[in-house]
């Protein structure tokens, strides 16, 4: 199995390293470096979207979750397929039409305030961060697993690759490895799980029926089977899918708004096929009860069901489809993040980009050796909650309200921010105060919300000058408002 394993997990880092390198797209300037020079076709974006948010973590562990705690966990899936609804109904047009690359860039535009900038860019990172240490956890988890080798060379080998990757060529190498691994790991899981099914066809497999494990909610809420629990972690999901860099970024893709929105129709899609992956092996992982954790039910599902040289390629198939949701999530994640923190300190171009997409892949290296490997869904959902609480409430209420002022999205951001890490931190202390606080997201939205709003209001001088113009170019089609600048604030914009 052990070579089977191997096999699989290198075919597909130097399949992404050699996508990714192979004549990636020049940049003009570093604008086209960070967007893929808009040339990205819907159907591929969306392709590279879906890619982004079917990552590795949540894939295994959401198989797990709905073996050890039922069919409520079916539901979890849905709220990011939701969040692209709100995302195309409420954020894509007018976003794309301010022309700003990151969320950092639009706060500064939206409220004419520098000092926005820091504040939003910690967020980025600090929920850019929460998605990268999740992925890097569970590929040495894969490793540990499969292999018995350290943990440690699964990270190395995903931040490795996905460095690589991310300094070749920006986004469009980023988009090229993501959308072609899309396919890969939907063909994988997909026809792995088929095999499985056809294998355990003779045994009967009920869905309601039998023993579900019966454990508290973990962090975020994570597992807790009943409607409220599953409730508000549909409420973080489809408000924090608004607010996640490496997916806004994707909006600059594509060369005009239409496009853009078309891309994420076709993300829902591609979301909507995918999502029948992870009932599939919970189904079975169900009726092939392990009493390890729960991430480790699907790995294992080929070689109990069959045993021998073909679950051993199986395995080493599945360990394959799992690296490539890890390394497309990952890179995503990281030229996001990247493009953020060198906006935010250095804005001199191509070279601060990708010193800043080596400290960002460091600092997560070091977050993962630093915490436990149990963390992977509860690390995603987390940054789900935190991007609802703080950059969901600056978007909608930054394109839709023109009294949003610069104080009231301080106040929104501490509130809601503050308001998360307390609720977090009071649950890992053991502090419980029920099903509502044990995920953030339906007590810090409201309060994040009612603070930028309250605040904007008392401090109606610090209206931003020229609201009416910005409010105008979002709204407007793109011929009537004039044609749409790239606005990242950083400078020396040239190429590498």
């Amino acid at each position: 199995m052990t070579v089977a394993v191997l096999t699989g997990i290198a075919f597909v880092l130097v399949l992404g390293v050699m996508v990714g390198s192979a004549r990636p797209r020049r940049a003009s300037g570093v604008s086209d470096f960070h967007v893929a020079a808009r040339a990205v076709p819907p159907w591929w974006n969306g392709a590279a979207i879906a890619s982004e948010v079917t990552s590795g973590a949540a894939c295994l562990g959401l198989a797990g979750l709905i073996a050890t705690r039922g069919g409520p966990m079916v539901w979890y899936p849905l709220g990011a397929t939701a969040g692209f609804v709100v995302i195309l109904a409420l954020v894509v047009a007018p976003l794309r039409r301010s022309g700003t690359y990151t969320l950092a860039d639009f706060a500064e535009w939206r409220l004419r305030s520098v000092r926005l900038r820091r504040p939003a860019t910690f967020l980025v990172l600090v929920i850019g961060l929460a998605f990268m240490v999740a992925q890097l956890h569970a590929a040495g988890a894969v490793v540990r697993l499969l292999t018995g080798l350290p943990p440690w060379l699964g990270w190395a080998a995903i931040a490795s690759a996905a460095l690589v990757v991310a300094c070749a060529g920006g986004l469009g190498s980023v988009t090229s490895v993501q959308a072609a691994q899309f396919w890969l790991k939907l063909a994988v899981f997909a026809g792995v799980g088929a095999v499985c099914w056809w294998a355990a066809g003779a045994r009967s497999v009920t869905w309601f029926q039998g023993a579900y494990r019966a454990a508290e909610p973990g962090l975020a809420g994570v597992g807790d089977p009943s409607l409220p629990g599953v409730l508000t972690v549909l409420v973080a999901c489809a408000l924090g899918t608004m607010g996640l860099p490496h997916v806004i970024v994707r909006v600059y893709t594509n060369s005009d708004g239409r496009e853009a929105r078309r891309s994420i129709v076709a993300t829902q899609v591609m979301l909507a096929v995918f999502c029948v992956v992870p009932p599939l092996y919970g189904l079975m992982g169900h009726g092939h009860p392990h009493h390890g954790p729960p991430d480790e039910i699907v790995l294992l599902l080929p070689a109990r069901l069959l045993p021998g040289p073909v679950g051993d390629a199986l395995t080493g198939a599945l360990a394959a489809g799992a690296f490539a949701a890890f390394l497309a999530t990952t890179t995503g994640v990281l030229v996001a993040v990247g493009g953020a923190v060198s906006a935010c300190l250095a804005r001199a171009g191509v070279r601060a980009f990708r010193a800043a997409v080596c400290l960002v892949a460091l600092a997560a290296l070091a977050l993962t050796a630093l915490t436990g490997p149990q963390v992977s869904v509860a690390l995603v959902l987390l940054g789900f909650s935190l991007s609802a609480a703080t950059l969901c409430p600056l978007l909608v209420l930054g394109i839709w309200w023109r009294r949003l002022t610069d104080a009231g999205v301080a106040a929104g951001f501490a509130l809601g921010g503050g308001v998360t890490a307390v609720l977090v931190v009071e649950e890992q202390a053991g502090v419980k105060m029920g099903v509502l606080t044990s995920n953030p997201a339906p007590v810090a939205v409201p309060v994040a919300f009612a603070a930028m709003v309250m605040i904007s209001l008392v401090t109606p001088g610090r209206l931003p000058r020229g609201v009416g113009r910005m409010m105008a170019r979002m709204h407007l089609p793109e011929h009537l408002a004039g044609p749409g600048d790239y606005r990242s604030s950083q400078h020396g914009d040239r190429s590498s």
